[in-house]
């Protein structure tokens, strides 16, 4: 790619004037469509330091309306100060339905400069370009416009460029450590751009424009910027189809097969509960100590004793290293994105626990039964989930996945006991009452989850709840030996 790359060819620059006009006047009349068909719009723009991406990302908004999109930068971070996953930062600033994001530089830099840094090995290097597909495929296949453009210079250009800026007082700042020691490592970087698109261009293509023709490749990414836009306007967004990956997958039991008797005595439970809780606040400083993440997510029937199960889980740890989450029905800041990124952007930082009360299974649950997402989107969702959480346990995390279950006799007793208890009262609502009219829906979806979704490197595990004590026993045990597991390693 880069290393055939002829450059643009000379054009006369009045005519290239009249031609950006006429471009930028296409794209303030496509700006309301845009807003009105809510188009979710993502333009990455790599290159090289003293490119001008800066100036490239001016002459694109120059003409929009400002409340229309937002431009962000991305900081590259040695991975001994990264406490989030590698794509954290990326997926927590896509736009809004309507909005057009400009990233100054992305993941292609974000993962080359740290291999090339000798920050992350080879192997970690591969699992990121996969998760790059893999992101930027579920945004296409989400509905978002994603254009992707490389600008180029050789190295006599860049030299030139980075000496007049190191020159000028006003400007030296701009030029960085990582800038020159990219311009010593020219070739090293150039062939590293091109394993990089040529791995990461299937999906979705790059475009290469010509970073000493400003003018030229101003009109170039107006171009495709606008025919893009126009033919999603005719055309409608692209809408990805269900497809299926090979995931190493745990054999669940169906939830109708699952002996709900095991209890315990009062007493036998004090004793344990104690001896766990007081071995995970030791497991959790280690944790911290070691920077590794810990997910945990909660899904179940309602009543079924979660927020019980949750507080035993919670207690022995320190209330500066853990966060509950939970989630209810999505805002419509959140309805506005991809529906992962409301999860993205909720991680906790290397070292940290998140227990999500509720997590991004109301894909293939309640969005499924209730029509809040097409058939297509549902279906679809249990690859992504498994990419999603397969990205999470690359960066190191511990995810352990909990369906706290109960048959349908005991969530009624329970509902009973709020109805009629008042300081239990708000947590039964007629939702609740709703939804158990659909138990065997909920029942069958809650098994196909169960049965494409639970990974070797994030299992389901299902609880047994009639009996809380021992539920939360049982979570604890699991929680106990997944950690001394991963300390072990």
């Amino acid at each position: 790619m880069l290393k055939e790359y002829k450059g643009a060819k000379d054009e006369d620059n009045q005519k290239l004037k009249t031609e950006v006009k006429a471009l930028r006047e296409r794209l303030i009349a496509q700006q309301q469509l845009v807003r009105e068909t809510k188009l979710p719009i993502i333009v990455l723009l790599e290159g090289w330091a003293a490119a001008g991406k800066g100036s490239m990302i001016s002459a694109l908004i120059s003409e929009i309306d400002p409340r229309f999109y937002n431009v962000v930068s991305p900081v590259v971070l040695p991975e001994r100060e990264e406490r989030y996953p590698f794509l954290y930062q990326y997926a927590g600033a896509i736009p809004e339905n309507g909005k057009i994001m400009f990233y100054d530089s992305g993941w292609m830099e974000g993962a080359v400069r740290k291999y090339l840094r000798r920050d992350i090995t080879r192997e970690e290097y591969k699992k990121r370009i996969r998760s790059v597909n893999e992101f930027e495929r579920q945004l296409r296949d989400g509905g978002y416009l994603v254009l992707k453009f490389f600008l180029h210079i050789d190295r006599d250009e860049q030299h030139k460029r980075l000496h007049a800026l190191k020159e000028n007082f006003e400007t030296e700042w701009r030029v960085t450590d990582d800038d020159l020691w990219q311009h010593r490592e020219y070739k090293l970087f150039r062939d590293t751009y091109d394993d990089f698109m040529e791995q990461t261009g299937k999906v979705l293509p790059w475009h290469i424009l010509d970073g000493t023709k400003k003018l030229t490749a101003t009109r170039d990414a107006l171009q495709l910027l606008v025919d893009s836009i126009d033919d999603v306007l005719e055309n409608g967004k692209y809408v990805g189809k269900p497809f299926k990956e090979s995931f190493p997958l745990k054999k669940m039991q169906k939830l109708s097969e699952v002996d709900l008797s095991p209890s315990l005595e009062d007493e036998e439970y004090r004793k344990e509960l104690k001896k766990l809780q007081k071995r995970l606040g030791e497991l959790h400083n280690t944790v911290y100590r070691k920077k590794i993440p810990v997910i945990l997510c909660y899904e179940g029937w309602d009543a079924a004793g979660k927020g019980g199960n949750i507080r035993r889980i919670s207690k022995p740890l320190d209330p500066r290293g853990f966060d509950v989450m939970p989630i209810a029905s999505p805002e419509p800041h959140e309805l506005n994105r991809q529906y992962l990124w409301r999860f993205w952007t909720r991680l906790p930082r290397s070292g940290h626990i998140c227990i999500f009360d509720r997590t991004w299974y109301g894909r293939v649950m309640v969005e499924r039964l209730e029509g809040f997402c097409s058939e297509d989107d549902w279906k679809r969702a249990y690859n992504e989930i498994n990419e999603f959480e397969r990205q999470l346990t690359d960066w190191g995390a511990v995810v352990l996945k909990f369906w706290i279950h109960i048959d349908q006799e005991t969530q009624l007793a329970r509902f009973t006991d709020r109805q009629n208890t008042p300081e239990k009262q708000w947590k039964l609502t007629e939702e609740d009452w709703r939804n158990r009219e659909k138990w065997p829906e909920y029942e069958a979806a809650v098994d196909e989850m169960l049965q494409k979704t639970s990974t070797e490197n994030a299992p389901w595990y299902i609880i047994e709840s009639n009996d809380k004590k021992y539920a939360r026993i049982r979570t604890l045990k699991i929680l106990i030996k997944a950690l001394e597991k991963r300390i072990e390693e």
